[in-house]
């Protein structure tokens, strides 16, 4: 029997999906894109699921579209880029996504990396945007999220070039939020999702929801939707919440804040 093509770990609050496809550069065919579609909306409906951490086997983190497979069947309409959608799906995933990027991380493979949260790269990722190159044009968000992260004239040498950047320019230009020794990869993202896991649950999917909302507006406006957002929430919390929490958030401070040698 063959391994599936996308792996489900789950612990302690924290799911990790990895594509499985490592001969093929784990690259999206269309049964992978289902795949990643289905198990983010059941992961949406698992409420002991509060962070996801996405990465991919072997030597690529993923490769982008299944160009072979399109080579044969052609770009077709499926569910994956319908209603269903694989994009869609894990946009729609409340909590906190980190892409543990180990390798290449190719055209739709570099969009997936960026539908995430943030990124975690380690020091073999290698980043590139070769739309450009293949003869189409990005439709999962890289021509409008990569402008944002680095700056457009950094997105535009990345893209109208497809030449590919390495894990430590790719932190210096702030598209990777760090970069880490390859067997640190998923220890690091794990130790996040971790510390993420310590906060309060429902503000930690509505501090997500609140960043993604003003990020996409303008500063003014964004303004006005946390002022909203805080009001709303704040009327569901009373002064024994706060008071059950203040003394692990104080004990928390003074342990990441005590002297290491001591």
């Amino acid at each position: 029997m063959s391994e599936p093509i996308l792996l489900i770990e789950k612990h302690g609050g924290v799911a990790t999906l990895t594509l499985n496809r490592p001969d093929a550069l784990n690259a999206l065919s269309k049964a992978l894109r289902v795949a990643l579609s289905r198990s983010f909306r059941e992961l949406q409906e698992d409420a002991e699921v509060q962070v996801a951490i996405l990465a991919g086997n072997g030597r690529a983190f993923c490769a982008g579209l299944d160009l072979k497979e399109l080579g044969r069947e052609g770009v077709q309409p499926d569910a994956a880029f319908q209603d269903e959608s694989m994009m869609d799906a894990i946009r729609a995933f409340d909590g906190p996504i980190i892409a543990a990027v180990g390798g290449f991380a190719i055209t739709g493979g570099f969009e997936l990396a960026l539908a995430c949260d943030f990124i975690v790269a380690s020091t073999e990722a290698r980043f590139a945007d070769t739309h450009a190159r293949v003869g189409i044009l990005p439709g999962w968000g890289l021509s409008q999220i990569l402008p944002r992260l680095v700056g457009v004239n950094r997105a535009k040498e990345i893209s109208l070039t497809g030449n590919y950047i390495t894990a430590e320019q790719a932190e210096a230009w702030g598209l990777a939020n760090r970069v880490v020794a390859p067997d640190e990869l998923l220890p690091t993202c794990r130790a996040l999702a971790q510390d993420m896991l310590t906060c309060d649950p429902a503000s930690l999917r509505g501090y997500k929801r609140l960043i993604d909302a003003g990020w996409s507006t303008t500063f003014e406006d964004g303004m006005r939707i946390e002022a909203r957002a805080s009001a709303d929430h704040t009327r569901g919390i009373t002064p024994e919440m706060i008071a059950r929490r203040r003394g692990a958030v104080q004990k928390r401070g003074r342990e990441q804040s005590r002297d290491p040698v001591e």
